[in-house]
């Protein structure tokens, strides 16, 4: 991993590099999630060079494979952009133009609140959760189409076989208010001579490769770096100077990973919990927005390490190890991760996604597991399973500690509560067309079945 950051440095040096910083809030893991009923997401962004803040909404037209939420919901045509607040928890009050957010702090430590972006008051001083509401259908469909060459084999849905259409054409409708449809080119235009990064996994790859396809309809991306996996990726926007990069670190800590692009492993994973992943660390303050992830990749038999020594392990029953599991290890890495960056005092703004759920009916991964749901689900229709109640504790309680000392330093950790909402779209995953027209040739043929990752529009 070492070497091939040096790789990455080296070779960034050969490009000019377009001011790593990315502006505002980005699509934001390009979905966002309603947390229940009082969960209430809220955002505020003020755009260098401009004296006016402005407001970033966008409606969430067509699923886009639920990756384009988190954009939409912060660039809208007719919302501006307001400045950010340094208290993690946001919120604001619905009114008919576009408002200031107000700070509060939330006794529900589960959410940061983005309210109050509609177009229409409520007519009754209630306030607009944007994140509470439902997916309604919407003929408009996605922004884009298959032909965008950032859309990964795994995620093209329709072009592997996906015989049905119908899950690319809802759009979330929060209770109370409207959202606008994503506009890519007042994004671009806000974002010139900025730069974000999304690090994570598979699923932030997933996001930034349908923001790429969203922007491009405006400006194609050029891709100024990739390493020879390509699991890190460089892209600039050329006229708006505006760079977009991904960050392969699945576990935001060093480890040692030895599987295959299908998730077979050969041995158990070889985790630091006490050292970060360099990858990111030593590139990080190049960045003025992040967008952290992690989770899924902590079900994984692991070895946990300190101090270069076996602490203990996950899922090693072959092995003369303490068994301490995964919320252990989960909390222990994202509690690093907080005081990393709070310590660091870097003057970006730093974003923590909280892991989206997958939607696994009748066993998992490699246990017989089908997602084959056309619709999207109803509120209290799907429940997170065991392992994502685990995953989504830890985020939600980490947090919290770890936000009234990031404000007390002046550092920017917001909490981006993607979870609630993810979980109603049970119909936008690849399932059986993670591959080419899988039962082509057998129609009963076993194939590996995707309930964890988005499809891409059409």
């Amino acid at each position: 991993m070492q070497s091939k950051c040096k790789e990455r440095e080296g070779n960034r040096k050969r490009f000019k590099k377009p001011s790593f910083k990315d502006c505002t809030l980005l699509e934001l893991e390009l979905r966002i999630r309603a947390n229940g009923e009082q969960n209430v997401v809220q955002l505020e962004i003020l755009v260098d060079g401009t004296s006016q803040p402005q407001l970033l909404s966008f409606q969430v037209g067509g699923l886009s494979s639920c990756c384009g939420i988190a954009f939409r919901l912060l660039y809208g045509r007719s919302l501006e952009i307001s400045p950010v607040s340094d208290n993690p928890f946001l919120e604001t009050t619905q009114i008919s133009t576009p408002p200031v957010v107000s700070v509060n702090s939330q006794e529900n430590a589960h959410q940061i609140a983005l309210q109050g972006y509609g177009k229409k008051s409520t007519g009754n001083g209630k306030k607009c959760d944007l994140f509470t509401g439902n997916w309604i259908p919407d003929a408009a469909g996605p922004i884009y189409t298959n032909k965008c060459r950032f859309i990964e084999e795994h995620q093209n849905c329709l072009k592997n076989g996906r015989p049905d259409t119908g899950y690319l054409y809802w759009r979330w409708k929060p209770r109370g208010c409207d959202l606008p449809r994503f506009d890519p080119e007042k994004f671009l235009d806000s974002m010139r001579n900025k730069s974000w990064a999304l690090i994570g996994d598979s699923i932030s790859r997933n996001h930034v490769q349908s923001l790429l396809c969203m922007l491009s309809t405006v400006e194609q991306a050029v891709e100024v770096y990739h390493d020879e996996n390509y699991k890190f990726r460089r892209w600039v926007f050329p006229s708006h100077n505006f760079t977009l990069s991904v960050i392969w670190s699945p576990f935001l800590a060093e480890a040692a990973i030895f599987e295959d692009m299908n998730g077979v492993s050969s041995s158990e994973i070889e985790l630091q919990l006490d050292i970060l992943d360099k990858n990111w660390t030593e590139q990080y303050k190049n960045w003025d927005y992040m967008i952290f992830s992690s989770g899924k990749w902590f079900v994984k038999a692991a070895i946990y390490y300190e101090n270069n020594t076996i602490l203990g392990c996950h899922s090693c029953p072959k092995l003369n190890v303490t068994e301490l599991g995964i919320e252990f290890a989960y909390r222990t890495v994202i509690r690093n991760v907080f005081k990393y960056i709070i310590a660091s005092k870097h003057k970006g703004m730093f974003f923590y996604r909280t892991s989206t759920p997958d939607h696994f009916e009748n066993g998992e991964w490699f246990s017989g597991g089908v997602c084959e749901r056309k619709v999207p689900a109803k509120e209290g229709e799907f429940k997170l399973n065991e392992l994502n109640k685990i995953l989504r504790t830890v985020e939600l309680e980490e947090f919290e500690k770890a936000s009234a000392k990031a404000s007390e330093n002046g550092v920017a950790l917001k909490l981006f509560d993607v979870n609630p909402l993810s979980l109603l779209r049970p119909d936008g995953h690849p399932g059986p067309y993670r591959f080419f027209q899988p039962f082509a040739k057998d129609k009963n043929a076993k194939v590996i079945i995707d309930c964890l990752h988005w499809c891409q529009a059409p």
